[in-house]
């Protein structure tokens, strides 16, 4: 039996443990847990945290299944309203791999229905144990997660774990021994994020364009290499290191070699019309700004005008 079988067995023990006389455990109890049910009788969750499914994993997990058959249950419970109809809990990429495979019936252990914590918590652990989510959706699974813990939308839970990051930045105040930060703190540590670790190197992750955001969710590359790719402004540049990155499999030192060279090369070929454009859009967000209010400003500002009279002369 696989590990993660072990872990519903553990979580079946805590549900028929009333049921259970002098505290020793029901072989009969638990053997009933496990059964075959046919695959048209369990309904996928549409809401599950793993959203992509690499084709070609899939056809190669259901050419295991129809060798070996499914080896780790999928775990259900019954739809309180649709008699003999079971939900999907997790084990979706078995569940479709079995249908490549045409498999009529699958192995499931029948759970009671967690509630939305528990289940997306379940969810991420059970994707984790078999390396299966990918990061942009172990963020969005573990932001989740938080916003139903806390009881709080998720754009106010990101802007909690910003202002935390912010907290520690400026030394304000610790951050641990404040009520939400310790919920936000000991939940990820319980799925093995470290909390700052996870707000600077992966909730940015939300932020990238789609161009971006494809070929992480498809495992084509790191998303350390993603983030550094993203940086690139000018789209057209972006895609060419983007694609070097995953054909070539570059470093991410190889990357910013590469975004270094474009960045010299365009400024060798910048016209005099460009240097031009960017005067006159200075120019007019100067007569706009406030800074020849400030002192300081006033004195840079004119310091520079006469740079660049001197250089024109």
């Amino acid at each position: 039996m696989g590990k993660f079988n072990k872990l519903l067995t553990s979580l079946q023990d805590e549900e028929l443990e009333p049921q259970l006389q002098n505290g020793t455990k029901s072989q009969e109890a638990l053997s009933q847990a496990r059964q075959f049910i046919p695959r048209d009788r369990i309904v996928r969750d549409e809401n599950q945290v793993r959203k992509y499914f690499d084709v070609e994993k899939l056809n190669g997990l259901a050419q295991t299944i129809a060798e070996e058959g499914i080896l780790e249950d999928l775990a259900v419970y019954e739809i309180p309203d649709r008699s003999g109809y079971y939900q999907l809990v997790f084990g979706e990429r078995r569940y479709r791999a079995s249908g490549i495979a045409g498999l009529d019936k699958v192995p499931v252990r029948v759970i009671e229905k967690p509630d939305e914590k528990k289940l997306l918590k379940l969810q991420l652990i059970e994707n984790k144990h078999h390396e299966d989510l990918n990061p942009v959706e172990e963020v969005e699974g573990a932001l989740a997660l938080l916003a139903a813990e806390l009881e709080k939308p998720v754009e106010t839970v990101i802007a909690l774990l910003k202002q935390m990051d912010n907290d520690v930045r400026r030394a304000s105040y610790n951050v641990i021994g404040q009520p939400e930060s310790d919920v936000v703190i000991k939940l990820l540590e319980g799925l093995n994020i470290k909390w700052r670790s996870f707000v600077l190197n992966q909730l940015p992750l939300l932020g990238l364009s789609s161009d971006i955001l494809e070929p992480i969710r498809q495992g084509k590359i790191e998303y350390t290499k993603a983030l550094v790719i993203s940086r690139l402004k000018d789209e057209e540049q972006r895609q060419e290191v983007l694609q070097e990155a995953i054909t070539q499999n570059l470093s991410i030192r190889d990357i910013r070699d590469r975004i270094k060279q474009l960045s010299q090369s365009q400024k060798a070929t910048s016209q005099p019309s460009d240097y031009l454009k960017r005067f006159n859009a200075v120019s007019r967000q100067l007569k706009k700004t406030d800074a020849w209010e400030n002192q300081q400003k006033r004195d840079r500002l004119e310091t520079l005008l006469k740079e660049i009279e001197d250089l024109v002369k």
